[in-house]
């Protein structure tokens, strides 16, 4: 693989437009933001802009959580979230409250009221919006990568530092999971037969854990991975009210209740179960796929989006499509022909489809299939190439399918040439095993008696290689044989 060619999949992206309204609805979000209005009159805080008791109170009461158990900590956390931010600013106190002021103003070391950011909620660009969301989505990754400090109160160390050592946790390390949990869970999103298909969470912690050449897991092995789970659990509930994720937790039932030292027990016994979906299902949001490719794209790392290619010229196109999934390269070469017209676009497809090297069968394939979409208006462009030895089958089959007349008969060469080279672009972009290819191969040999005989002539760069994965493929042994001793002429051809 050369090395300007795609190190992920693409993906589809939403506007930016509704990707802000996204940002804007989720429920933490959406929280701070009340808040920071709610702010206006000036809301008491402490040193670390943290609010203050009695205004916890009133600020769970005006986001209807009162009673919710863990109403008083969602409000807190959507306040922290309006601090960092910027929906909120702190003004601090010179001094401490004046003698004779009682109440919690005692406590406060500042007074918050709306940010400059706000207003960008209500009157600024998507862009603008998507900005502030992204700073606070990054605020709750963090909190995601953190430990419990519930479970590990009594391990402050002296002079009120935690020592991460005692806990077991490197803060860079969980960071780095956390960050290839996300890689590989847009890399499945990508990868996706349809959009918005959740990923078991059993596939994905194993994703990160099972090695590659490891038939079956060992016992360890599944452990760690039942042990990742829980943890991903945990993290994800963190991260959905954000709106990066859209998440089903793991069900309650599958988590033991307490050992005999009285401390939580997680199963093992996830991946066994039939009905994964017990286990969690997790899938990035339209909004965590911008999300986690705009952090990507800053450490770096190459993403492509159905769209880059729109002001491309056709190499790049035909270069890149054959690495999409299938419905993304139709999508991918809508937008690149809607912005040319038909009898240009078609030129060019047909002039960067040229050529003997290894990828050029896969150039042409690709170039069949986007002239697929060109309306006819194109018919100039492809009676330019019928005398074309590598593009004359093309465009034969082109205007075929347009049922437009005066197509000249293609000759027994060009037949065979445009054989080898469509077989030779399926066996790089296919797998050898797909019965679609099997059937392929056995058709043609079955509609062309003396096929071998001829096709070992034909002079194409990748006729030995195609022979010879016939030879592999063909069902017939017969068949087979034939493939393969045609391939080895072939090669003498050559070598000769």
């Amino acid at each position: 693989m050369s090395a300007d060619r795609p190190t992920l999949p693409p993906v589809r992206l939403h506007s930016e437009a509704e990707l802000a309204r996204d940002a804007l609805s989720a429920p933490l979000m959406a929280r701070a933001a009340r808040l920071a209005r709610w702010a206006e009159r000036g809301v008491p805080v402490g040193a670390g802009g943290e609010i203050l008791e009695e205004a916890l109170g009133d600020a769970t009461e005006l986001l209807g959580l009162a009673g919710d158990e863990d109403g008083p900590a969602y409000t807190a956390e959507a306040w922290q979230l309006a601090v960092d931010t910027g929906l909120v600013e702190i003004e601090e106190h010179d001094g401490s409250a004046e003698s004779g002021e009682a109440g919690a103003e005692d406590a406060a070391m500042g007074t918050a009221r709306p940010g400059e950011e706000l207003g960008l909620l209500t009157s600024g660009s998507p862009h603008d919006i998507l900005d502030i969301w992204l700073e606070g989505m990054e605020t709750v990754l963090a909190d995601a990568a953190a430990p419990d400090l519930s479970d590990i109160a009594d391990q402050i160390a002296e002079g009120g530092e935690l020592d991460l050592d005692a806990i077991d946790w490197n803060p860079e390390e969980e960071a780095e999971l956390l960050d290839g949990i996300l890689g590989n869970l847009y890399l499945l999103t990508a990868l996706a037969e349809r959009p918005g298909q959740d990923v078991p969470l059993p596939a994905l912690a194993a994703s990160m854990i099972v090695p590659d050449d490891m038939d079956e897991p060992t016992d360890d092995v599944l452990e760690e991975v039942s042990e990742a789970m829980m943890r991903l659990d945990d993290q994800f509930r963190v991260l959905e009210p954000i709106g990066l994720v859209a998440y089903r937790p793991v069900d309650e039932a599958l988590i033991e209740e307490l050992d005999e030292q009285g401390e939580t027990v997680r199963s093992a016994e996830p991946l066994t179960d039939e009905d994964v979906s017990r286990y969690g299902m997790v899938r990035l949001t339209p909004l965590g796929v911008w999300a986690v490719r705009a952090r990507m794209l800053d450490a770096g790392v190459h993403a492509p989006a159905v769209g880059d290619l729109t002001d491309k010229g056709a190499d790049v196109l035909l270069e890149a499509l054959p690495d999409y999934p299938e419905s993304l390269a139709q999508a991918e070469s809508e937008q690149w022909l809607a912005a040319r017209s038909p009898l240009d676009a078609s030129r060019d497809l047909l002039g960067a489809a040229r050529g003997d090297d290894e990828r050029a069968p896969l150039r042409r394939l690709a170039a069949q299939q986007t002239l697929s979409l060109v309306s006819p208006d194109a018919e100039a462009a492809l009676r330019e190439v019928l005398d074309d030895r590598q593009l004359g089958g093309l465009a034969r089959v082109w205007l075929a399918e347009r049922a437009l007349p005066g197509i000249p008969e293609p000759s027994e060469d060009m037949i065979f040439w445009l054989t080898v080279d469509t077989l030779a672009a399926q066996l790089d972009s296919a797998d050898e095993a797909a019965a679609e290819l099997r059937e392929l191969i056995q058709g043609l040999t079955e509609q062309h008696s003396g096929f071998f005989e001829t096709a070992w002539r034909v002079d194409h760069p990748a006729t030995a290689e195609v022979l010879e994965a016939m030879g592999r493929l063909h069902p017939d042994k017969k068949a087979a044989k034939e493939a393969r001793k045609a391939a080895f002429k072939a090669r003498s051809r050559r070598s000769g």
